[in-house]
């Protein structure tokens, strides 16, 4: 992709960092001091946690001198929906 060739290197800290410092610069260009972050793990049924390159991300942006607002949790949670994968467990 725009930063990494292999996919398995796509959801890394590093790519996140990378990918934020770009945005970060592109934000500054557009006269975009401050934001506000809206964080969103797979959710549902699938695994409530955000990955691996969210937190490198926000602290790329907070090095890059930009200000963050807030910082909020937009994960959909699921009101009984699907049955989850995998076996029962006793």
């Amino acid at each position: 992709g725009m930063v990494v060739k292999a996919a398995r290197d796509e959801s890394s800290p590093y790519t996140a960092m990378q990918m934020a410092g770009q945005l970060a610069d592109q934000l500054r260009d557009k006269g975009i001091h401050g934001i506000h972050i809206r964080v969103r793990a797979p959710g549902g049924n699938k695994q409530r946690s955000p990955g691996p390159g969210a937190q490198a991300a926000i602290r790329a942006f907070a090095r890059a001198g930009i200000r963050i607002g807030r910082i909020e949790d937009v994960t959909p949670v699921p009101h009984d929906g699907t049955r989850p994968k995998g076996g029962r467990r006793v």
